[in-house]
């Protein structure tokens, strides 16, 4: 299982910034970055995307050890929507969030016209 905290102290530790550092740049106290790095809490999407900034990486690079792709910077607004998202999906059933995930991905293909249905 992905530890997201043992990752956001390695890209900390990259640039060589502290957790007060961090605490200066997100305005998250440093006693909840640590807690976070030592995995003892779950930071939300949108507290993801504020220690992303600060960090100056997309939030997807806190899922992946690999340098090599490329993730799109996501809006404040896109964070938004999958938090909200993840919020009214989080308590569906497994199989309930396949079918809206197989919906989203039959209305994102292109149709006879070249554009999304």
């Amino acid at each position: 299982m992905w530890n997201i905290g043992e990752r956001i102290r390695q890209l900390r530790n990259d640039r060589n910034l502290s957790q007060g550092d961090l605490e200066q740049r997100t305005g998250l106290l440093r006693c909840y970055l640590s807690r976070v790095e030592n995995g003892h809490t779950m930071p939300s999407l949108q507290t993801l995307a504020k220690i992303a900034r600060a960090l100056d990486i997309p939030v997807a690079n806190f899922f992946t050890n690999s340098q090599e792709y490329s993730f799109p910077r996501l809006s404040s607004q896109e964070i938004s929507f999958l938090s909200q998202l993840y919020a009214l999906t989080s308590r569906l059933k497994p199989a309930e969030r396949e079918h809206i995930l197989a919906i989203i991905k039959k209305m994102a293909e292109p149709d006879a016209t070249g554009t999304a249905s």
